[in-house]
Formats: structure tokens, sequence, C-alpha cells
């Protein structure tokens, strides 16, 4: 008796439901191999403007690595990534560098450097241009500072003098520092404790729709998840399996999305974001 085909898992590739402006991020066929593992195999996924896409995927789906690529960090084995229309894997460094002006990144940890204070680490990326007075730098600065809600008091701190929600704040004052429409976040939330994470995703929420920013982030954490994204991405298989609004993709048959979304902790999540829709809804 021949054995049944394996049914192939559904696929889901819907555009945001919200008006957004053209694709400012597109990953074309893309693969990436360390040695003979191949972690992502003719990958497809295109980013829009002014949206908030967020990457999952299970343990060794490639999520980091994936943002490090569209970052210019990392070379994929083949296949394209454009970002504001420019192909980043065939870029020259100074293109390249060029290039990074125009996005911002917050690291998991931070990434502080340590042996400056919050100012220098702000100011830094401005200091680089090597184009900007000294005195526009500082006030750069403290506007960075305020639009983050981080104090200037703590200008002059060092990165261990902060809390684990300071740091963040710092952080992102200097993903911020030259006004980037593109911003990477890995784990944003990740450390905090609840009130604090509830604080930093409001605060993503503002600067997001004042900015105007487009915003890439990798996360696990459900509650985050769900309260900022405009679209997901699911990684498995080695491709982009689903990508499309929350109640789209919790429809998508395939075992991962089941057990990461429906499971108890998915469940609490997505009570909790019934909850404030129907407060969204008396409020109107």
């Amino acid at each position: 008796m021949e054995a049944k085909p394996k049914r192939a898992p559904q696929r889901l590739n819907r555009p945001p439901d919200e008006e957004v402006g053209p694709p400012v991020v597109e990953i074309e066929n893309l693969w990436t191999r360390f040695g003979r593992t191949v972690v992502h195999q003719d990958l497809n996924l295109q980013i829009y403007a002014g949206e908030i896409l967020s990457i999952v995927g299970g343990s060794g789906t490639g999520k980091t690595v994936l943002l490090r690529q569209m970052l210019g960090l990392e070379t994929p084995a083949r296949g394209c990534i454009r970002v504001f229309g420019e192909d980043i894997t065939t870029a020259e460094p100074e293109q390249l560098r060029h290039m990074r002006n125009h996005w911002g990144m917050l690291f998991q940890q931070g990434a502080l450097y340590s042996a400056l204070t919050v100012y220098e680490n702000i100011a830094q990326p401005m200091r680089e241009l090597h184009a900007l007075p000294e005195d526009v730098i500082r006030d750069a600065v403290i506007l960075k500072m305020t639009m983050v809600g981080l104090g200037v008091e703590h200008a002059n701190k060092m990165p261990s003098d902060l809390s684990g929600g300071m740091v963040k704040r710092a952080a992102l004052a200097r993903a911020l520092a030259l006004e980037p429409q593109l911003l990477f976040l890995d784990e944003p939330t990740a450390g905090l404790d609840p009130d604090l994470s509830d604080a930093f995703v409001a605060l993503i929420q503002t600067l997001h729709r004042e900015l105007k920013l487009t915003v890439v982030m990798v996360t696990h954490d459900l509650d985050t998840l769900f309260a900022l994204s405009s679209r997901i991405a699911v990684l498995a298989d080695k491709q982009v399996i689903a990508v499309g609004p929350i109640c789209d993709v919790l429809k998508v048959d395939h075992p991962f999305i089941k057990q990461f979304f429906l499971g108890p902790r998915g469940r609490r999540a997505l009570e909790v974001l019934d909850e404030r829709f129907a407060g969204d809804d008396t409020e109107d």
C-alpha cells in the first residue's frame, strides 16, 4: 500500500489591511546556509512603508539571522534583499554605510557602549557623520531622550547605572538618532516586568504614529506581538509560511501556528486583545 502523500501546509500572503506605502523591504528567493545546514530556502517577504511587521518562528528558524541580513550585517548564500529599492546583498561597503543612516536598530540587550555615558551613546551615530556641530548634536540628543521618556538628568550616567527599562529607552533613543524611516526591534520587551513592558509598547506605538516609522520586530512575547503588529510573518519549514494580519494568520493550518498562537499562552494573550477591542468599541 502506497504511503499517502503529505499535505502541504496552507500558505497565506496578505498585504496590510490599513493604507500603507510601497514596499521598503523586499526579500526574494533568499537562501541561508551554515555549512551543510540550510536555514532559509526560497524565502520571500515584503514589508510595506508605515506598517509594523512582526517575525515569529520556532527555535532555529533564523529569525534574528533574517533581521541581521536586512541590516546588511550578514550576507545570504543566495537571493536578493532590497531596502529602499537598493540591493544590500551586492552593495559596496561605502554604499551600505550610507544606507544604514536610514534605519535604526534596537538590539535585545540594548547593546549600549559600556564605556560611554548615555549622552555619548546617543550622540555617537551623529558624530560618525562628521558633519554636525556639537551644539546641534547636543540639542538632538536632548530631543531624542525626551522623545523616549528618558529624563535629561540621566544623560551623564553610565549604562551600568541604568535599570533595564532605562537601558531600552536609551538604546531606542540611539536607534532614532539619525531620524530613520525604518526601525528594527529585536525582542524589545525581553527582560522587562509587565508594567515596564506595557509602557514600552505604548512608547513604540506613539513613535510609530508620530514619526511615521516602518517597524520590523522579532519577538516571542505574545502580548507585545498582539499589541503592536499590523501583520505577522511566520517562519517555518525554511520559509515564510504565512504573512498577514493576526486574525488571518490564526486560521492557517500549521502545527507551529497552532502551538504558538492557540496554546495556553496564546489564548491568554488573545483574551487580553479581545478585551482591549471591546473597550475601544465601548468608548466609541
